[in-house]
């Protein structure tokens, strides 16, 4: 079976990771899937997610090879766009499926893991390397209150001060929102923090670009966490490397990120 190798995936550069934590986000290359869900250049591409209209013995194809990269099997969870948290280590082979936007570990070898299409994927640990978690972040579960969710939840599970980085998501030059997002956010975000993630999208009258990488670190900073990193990486405008679902609807598969203790 062909193994993924460094140009397949993105290592974050996240400068205070402890150095007993491991992570990791897939990109669209390495994989077996065809076409739509290849890798854009003729090759097989490394959709994770079973529930787009892929090959499922491709999708079991690419978690194999992304694997061998990992410690133990992703704790995949039914994303639904909220703010609930599981605990990974529930998510078992045979095991009701969990469903929720985040989970947490804090046993060596259990891996938290988000499937991603523009949404934004953030990973956390804490300094010391006690506790790590994992969150699906679209705008409704930004606004929702997730990434406070997941810090609360590490916390009681005896993390210190959090570490978070941000992966690949749609960037601020493509992310088309109307006043629906404006508004979700004033009322997560008081006393105007809200407006600073927001820009009118000109020429279109009452639509707006989101920056939500900026709307994390808002969030983020409301419960304590300033430690944030990443951030940079465009799925929609880089097409060669992420599967983007704003840029090619169905046809889009889903990439990974992924953190565990070792």
């Amino acid at each position: 079976m062909p193994g993924l190798d460094a140009s397949h995936v993105v290592r974050p550069d996240w400068p205070d990771l402890p150095a007993n934590v491991g992570a990791l986000a897939t990109t669209r290359l390495g994989g077996a899937s065809a076409a739509p869900f290849d890798d854009g250049k003729g090759g097989g591409g490394l959709n994770l997610g079973l529930h787009v209209k892929d090959d499922p013995e491709a999708v079991r194809e690419n978690r194999a090879r992304l694997q061998s990269l990992l410690p133990g099997r992703p704790a995949w969870i039914a994303q639904v766009h909220g703010a609930d948290v599981v605990d990974a280590r529930l998510v078992q082979p045979g095991a009701p499926v969990q469903t929720g936007d985040a989970s947490t570990a804090f046993e060596p070898g259990v891996v938290c893991a988000i499937l991603t299409a523009d949404c934004l994927p953030v990973l956390f640990a804490d300094l010391e390397g006690k506790v790590v978690g994992a969150a699906h972040a679209g705008w409704r579960g930004l606004a929702a209150g997730v990434l406070g969710a997941t810090v609360a939840r590490m916390r009681e599970q005896g993390a210190g001060e959090i570490t978070a980085w941000l992966g690949p998501a749609i960037g601020p030059q493509a992310f088309e929102v109307g006043p629906d997002v404006l508004d979700a956010f004033r009322a997560a975000l008081p006393d105007g923090e809200a407006e600073q993630g927001f820009r009118p999208y000109p020429g279109r009258e009452g639509k707006y670009l989101a920056d939500m990488p900026l709307l994390a670190r808002r969030m983020l900073a409301r419960d304590g966490v300033t430690r944030v990193h990443g951030g940079e990486r465009c799925t929609f405008t880089e097409r060669d490397r992420f599967y983007s679902y704003r840029r090619d609807g169905a046809g889009s598969g889903r990439q990974a990120s992924l953190i565990w203790r070792v």
